[in-house]
């Protein structure tokens, strides 16, 4: 009769050779040195029954034999783990038992319509067997469709030639469940690309050879060179056909089974999950005893620091809350806040109670962790819906400490925009976050509370908050309609509407009220930055001429970085300029100290960063603004990295000089914001008040301020990965930063100089590993990055004479960079093969070139300095 699948005899036994290879390795690597190991079998074939209704329908008994586990690569044998061991001492006896035991195929039209086995078989070898039932299932014509196997449920392609079909299975569409995540944001990320082939050779109506081969590529986004393969080949080859044992006869497939075996059930061809048990893995307090000397706070810029607290946080979680809480209790204050550090990032249900149940927020003394706790929850790498709705429970509740309230809410704001960049804005605690926040903000009544809900918002960018930002900035006082400003200026410009442009030109033109100069700053770069039309670049280039001089000199820099570093308006302005030529001259020779510049830190082929520096003076010679911004960037994605902001008012009385137009009476004032990866921090006050900066400044050693000081999870993707053949896989990266930046402002009112100082120390650790897991081997490719590094700014300012100088200095210093591949293969006896590769240079320091102007006026002020550098104040 005519079928659409392939058909097999009667009374014959089809003997096959089967071979499944697992290879892992770095992804450009050839197989000759991967990693891996090879199962191979002999497979016995034959039909039990055939349907009298229906050719198509038939029954097929498939069974391995002489099962051997050997190196997929030629190895001497003293490199060989599998030396000496027959294959029931590697597998284990019961599980080779289970492997033999032949399984039942029902195939309807060359497709698997049910899989008979064993009830109670270990998921290892069920596995291993629906990776060569799998094989079997095919269509003779071409054509698409959506078909269950070992993978899932998967998009699969036919092609058909004569004697030759091809199977296209579209990996990335499959449905099976499997664990893992991904991290927030893409830079960070890991991306994976996965391919899955089959050829059958056919004769005589069956099968006479079948080559699967199944690819899977996973790269680190921020450094494509570090990655990893795994690729799984099947072979089954036709050896012999002979005579067999003749049919079962029967009408129903079901008493046909029960005839053959009452313990047979139809199972899912589907894989099932299964985990092997470490058997020699360290207790959680262990783990934290081995690593703890690392984890002081005095190492916290050194890449082992960042590579304690990856492992640590693989091993938090596997661990249950009690072992959690009996670290964080039994720890001293010194070492706390990392454990702390490491728990919150750990990101599982068990973690998030141990830590809330420990941290109590009515409690001042713990201030310090509960600070740790809440940026850590900000930097979380894939919060859930469970972390935003305790930390909305605790912001309504008491808390001590007014820091810690404000630091809440703004981290609240940062999880409300990480859940909804994940298609989480309609659940029920993010609505009701965003309804507190904005609730608040409307009815606020203290400028300390406007600032804080302002933050939040800064942090969350929501696009129903635009019309309160507008008004806080155009309507508020200074330091709020700051802080209204520059939330706007992190919104995509996609969301800024013609009705923020226009109130950011009334703003900058102080059509309706006179504005601080750093609020005015603030709306042209928004301005600048929103494809502004032909009209407001000109109105801007007008406006450059009638500023007081140093805003002057700052929005002239400004235009020249944007002609400089070909920003997306560069080209309106060169447009306007062109067209303004007659009145330039006088317009744009203006004196004064102020600046705004951009540059490359670095550029490479798969991520560059950038970094922007500008500062802002009052016409008397003192900060007003300084403002320090690193961009990450690839071509699909941005992270704003950090962003250091000292700011200054009414300061003027020091030094006896006259404050600018409109600033008389401000407050004395000078403090420090910052950004760090995408997250608003809570700003640091370095004093507030003239009688506050008076002792401050008397008693001044000069000693930097610590700004942020912690461990930070950047890159966090785990994900499962189940191989056709039948093993799982898993892919882990996890990316850590120790981190330290401090900064410190000085005056020297004898020298009349004075001098703010960042210093950023950054450790980064990055480790990769991928490992195929058969429960009798564990085989697969580790990678290491680390890297230390320190970026100094510096910048110094004579005030003696007007303009006064202003000398800037950025300088990375010389850094270590290790990099390291480990391939291994390991049997659970511990016998384990290894093979490790290994690369540690020195990248040079550098210098960043600010601007020439810059350049020749660090020359005058340290040729000055020389000779009265050590005696300040």
């Amino acid at each position: 009769g005519h079928t659409t699948g392939p058909s097999l005899n009667n009374d014959k036994l089809y003997t096959f050779a089967y071979s499944a290879e697992v290879y892992v390795d770095q992804v450009k690597a050839s197989l000759q040195k991967s990693a891996g190991y090879r199962i191979s079998s002999g497979v016995d074939v034959n039909l039990l029954w055939r349907n009298p209704d229906n050719d198509d329908d038939q029954l097929v008994k498939v069974m391995m034999r002489d099962v051997r586990v050997e190196n997929v690569n030629e190895r001497p044998a003293a490199k060989n783990i599998f030396t000496g061991k027959s294959t029931e001492k590697i597998i284990g006896k019961e599980y080779l038992e289970a492997l033999q035991r032949p399984i039942v195929l029902e195939l309807v039209r060359g497709k698997v319509k049910n899989f008979y086995s064993y009830q109670n078989e270990p998921g290892f070898t069920q596995n291993i067997k629906r990776g060569l039932a799998s094989l079997f299932q095919l269509q003779l014509h071409s054509g698409a469709s959506r078909e269950v196997d070992i993978s899932g449920k998967c998009n699969t392609t036919y092609h058909v030639r004569q004697d030759q079909v091809t199977k296209i299975k579209a990996l990335d569409s499959c449905e099976i469940e499997k664990q893992g995540f991904t991290s927030h944001n893409q830079i960070l990320d890991v991306s994976t690309k996965a391919t899955s082939a089959t050829i059958y050779v056919l004769e005589d109506s069956f099968i006479k050879s079948i080559k699967a081969e199944e690819n899977y590529v996973l790269l680190l986004n921020s450094r494509r060179k570090t990655g990893a393969k795994i690729v799984s080949k099947q072979r089954l080859e036709l050896k012999s056909v002979q005579a067999g044992p003749g049919l079962i006869a029967g009408k129903q497939v079901a008493s046909v089974i029960k005839i053959l075996d009452s313990s047979y059930v139809a199972v899912t061809l589907v894989a099932e999950p299964v985990k092997s048990e470490c058997k020699k893995c360290p207790s959680l307090s262990e783990h934290w005893q081995s690593i703890r000397e690392h984890m002081h706070p005095e190492k916290l810029s050194k890449a082992e620091a960042a590579r304690s607290f990856l492992s640590f946080i693989q091993s938090i979680r596997k661990a249950t809350k009690e072992e959690i809480l009996q670290i964080i209790r039994s720890e001293n204050k010194e070492l706390l806040p990392q454990v702390v550090d490491a728990v919150t990032s750990a990101q599982t249900p068990a973690s998030l109670e141990a830590v809330l149940e420990f941290l109590d927020f009515k409690d001042t003394s713990t201030s310090t962790l509960q600070e740790r706790f809440l940026y850590a929850c900000g930097f979380a790498s894939h919060p859930n819906e469970m972390l935003l709705k305790s930390l909305t429970a605790k912001f309504k509740g008491d808390i001590a400490n007014e820091e810690i309230r404000e630091t809440l809410v703004i981290v609240m704001g940062a999880l409300i925009r990480k859940l909804c960049d994940r298609e989480g804005c309609k659940l029920p605690a993010v609505v009701e976050a965003k309804r507190l926040i904005l609730n608040r903000l409307e009815k606020a009544k203290k400028d300390d509370n406007v600032r804080m809900y302002l933050l939040a918002v800064k942090n969350a960018l929501l696009p129903e908050a635009i019309p309160l930002l507008l008004k806080y900035a155009e309507s508020e006082e200074g330091p709020i309609s700051n802080v209204a400003a520059t939330a706007l200026q992190r919104y995509d410009p996609s969301f800024l509407t013609k009705e923020v442009k226009e109130t950011m030109n009334r703003i900058y033109h102080q059509n309706r009220k006179v504005h601080e100069k750093t609020v005015r700053t603030t709306a042209a770069a928004i301005i600048l930055n929103s494809n502004p039309s032909y009209m407001e670049v000109k109105n801007i280039l007008l406006s450059i001429g009638e500023l007081p001089l140093e805003m002057n000199k700052y929005m002239l820099s400004m235009i020249q970085d944007i002609l400089h570093f070909e920003m997306p308006s560069s080209k309106t302005v060169r447009q306007v300029l062109k067209d303004m030529r007659t009145h330039n001259y006088d317009r744009f020779s203006r004196m004064g100290s102020s600046s705004a510049y951009s540059g490359y830190i670095t550029r490479g082929p798969d991520v560059s960063s950038t970094y922007s520096l500008d500062i802002l003076y009052s016409g008397s010679g003192i900060l007003r603004r300084s403002n320090m911004n690193i961009h990450i960037f690839d071509r699909n994605a941005e992270l704003h990295a950090s962003q250091v902001v000292i700011e200054a008012q009414g300061l003027e009385s020091i030094i006896a000089a006259t404050p600018d137009e409109g600033e008389e009476n401000l407050d004395s004032f000078a403090g420090m914001s910052a950004i760090l990866f995408d997250v608003q921090l809570r700003p640091v006050t370095f004093f507030q008040g003239y009688g506050d900066l008076m002792s401050k400044m008397f008693s001044a050693t000069g000693d930097p301020i610590n700004v942020v000081k912690g461990l930070i999870l950047l890159t966090d993707y785990s994900q499962e990965i189940q191989l056709q053949s039948g093993p799982r896989a898993t892919a882990e990266f996890l990316g850590g930063l120790a981190i330290d930046i401090s900064g410190g402002m000085e005056f020297s009112l004898w020298y009349r100089e004075s001098k703010t100082n960042i210093k950023n120390r950054v450790a980064v650790f990055i480790a990769g590993n991928t490992e195929v897991d058969s429960f009798f081997i564990k085989t697969g490719i580790e990678t290491t990055l680390e890297v230390e590094t320190t970026l100094d700014f510096i910048s110094t300012v004579q005030f003696s004479q007007y303009p006064f100088l202003v000398c800037m200095q950025m300088d990375r210093v010389e850094s270590p960079f290790r990099r390291y591949v480990t391939k291994y293969e390991s049997l659970p006896s511990g016998r384990r093969y290894t093979a490790r590769r290994g690369k540690a240079e020195l990248l040079p320091g550098n210098e960043y070139p600010l601007h020439q102007e810059n350049s020749n006026m660090c020359r005058t002020v340290i040729s000055a300095k020389s000779d009265s550098s050590s005696n300040w104040f």
